[in-house]
């Protein structure tokens, strides 16, 4: 069957030939407006990345909060252009800019450009600027130019965009494939000539959307690179099989009590990630386990939304330490569907994933989506790392100094590698 985001592919190519309202900030680039947009605001700036960014107010630092490792060194001096905007949208969770309005995008020009084009989508529930400093810097300094989006909704209640379960995270494909359409031809109005390669890159959830991607729109991109994606597979394991075993067992695991640690290990969370669990346990499984159960199976807590925070194990009825996705309706299953990845990816991708990710633990995650893409065929399309000692953030670095290992550099050696692959005749599919 064909997906209902597959079948909005000709309505994106038709909307993004739409003029554009466009605000101009006296750069000498008269009509370069995002096809397709309902509001763009173009800026010259003496530097995109995001030493320039910030004290120029054209970024927001809080939405890279937690991502990068401390002292991580970040190339600077990219001049160009930026253009900041937002596609038609029903929704209003983003207020970045104060407009208050979904589906935001930042798209970034350099002056002395490669041919190529980087996208992104933001990891969690961020907004569209989460990625300048552990992706859109480095790129922008190897003469790519940079775009990236919001998805379409933002913030803890993502769930509330949509009618129907699996709305709010369809919408974050269709909104990365919108955006690569419209900024490619951007990059053409700019430069006179079309990206030669379009790469999409992203961690956590912005790497679930790399891979989905690669899978539905891959005549879009000449390759991808995902970092520590989470996984949605229809007959495998996602965050709603992962997660709440961890908030039964860790509870009892922190209080001593027989098998508990066994139960965790189990469940794919893996030995020598202890001290890494108290933190995920107060600050991640439980969140993300009830705006991800809410957006898939809103009714397994009637009318309320999004469960209840942290309520203990056999409460019963409505709690998300207690929810298990084999003993719900069909219809919750055919929402996962919805979302789930295949496998069959039509360009080159690499994936990484950190040994020591205790929210999408790589067992659960990394190594079963290298399955599912070697039993779709496309094994020769994907290429797999296993980072030891990398958590899902760099930012835990901080915090475990002695344990986690930035995977910055892994990453950055990772897209280096995809160029080079594709550059010199990588394979494609479809």
């Amino acid at each position: 069957m064909v997906s209902r985001t597959a079948l909005l592919v000709p309505v994106l190519l038709a909307s993004t030939l739409s003029p554009a309202a466009v605000a101009e900030a006296g750069c000498g680039e008269r009509g370069l407006g995002v096809p397709g947009a309902e509001r763009s605001v173009v800026a010259c700036l003496p530097d995109l990345t995001t030493a320039g960014t910030v004290p120029s107010g054209h970024t927001d630092p809080a939405d890279w909060a937690g991502l990068v490792a401390p002292g991580s060194a970040n190339p600077s001096g990219v001049p160009g252009i930026q253009i900041d905007g937002y596609f038609p949208d029903t929704s209003a969770t983003n207020p970045t800019h104060g407009w208050n309005h979904d589906a935001q995008f930042v798209i970034r020009l350099p002056e002395r450009w490669n041919g190529g084009l980087v996208v992104s989508g933001p990891p969690g529930v961020r907004e569209q600027y989460a990625n300048d400093r552990i992706i859109g810097d480095h790129v922008l300094a190897r003469g790519y130019a940079f775009a990236a989006t919001d998805k379409g909704n933002t913030g803890p209640a993502v769930y509330q965009d949509g009618r129907r379960p699996g709305d709010a995270i369809q919408e974050w494909h269709m909104r990365l494939a919108q955006l690569t359409i419209a900024a490619k031809q951007v990059a053409a109005r700019r430069y006179g000539r079309a990206p030669r390669h379009t790469y999409a890159a992203g961690l956590s959830a912005g790497g679930y959307l790399v891979r989905a991607q690669l899978e539905r729109y891959p005549r879009l991109y000449t390759g991808g690179v995902d970092w520590n994606a989470l996984t949605f597979a229809s007959k495998g394991p996602s965050l709603l099989t992962t997660l709440p075993p961890a908030l039964r067992a860790y509870p009892r695991y922190k209080a001593g009590r027989p098998g508990a640690h066994e139960e965790m290990l189990a469940a794919g969370y893996p030995a020598g990630s202890e001290p890494l669990w108290d933190y995920h346990h107060k600050n991640q499984w439980d969140f993300f386990q009830r705006v991800i159960r809410e957006e898939l199976d809103p009714s397994y807590d009637g009318a309320a939304q999004a469960g209840t925070p942290f309520c203990p194990e056999g409460t019963g009825s409505g709690c998300d330490t207690d929810y298990r996705l084999r003993s719900r309706p069909k219809a919750v299953r055919k929402a996962v569907e919805r979302v789930s990845l295949t496998g069959r990816i039509g360009r080159p991708l690499i994936s990484i994933q950190g040994t020591l990710d205790v929210l999408t633990p790589i067992s659960k995650n990394g190594d079963v989506y290298d399955e599912m893409v070697r039993g779709a065929g496309r094994g020769a399309l994907h290429r797999y790392h296993r980072v030891p000692g990398g958590s899902h953030t760099d930012g835990l670095a901080a915090a475990f100094p002695a344990l986690v290992r930035p995977m910055q550099s892994d990453f950055l050696a990772a897209f280096d590698r995809l160029a080079a692959w594709t550059q010199r005749g990588g394979g494609a599919v479809g």
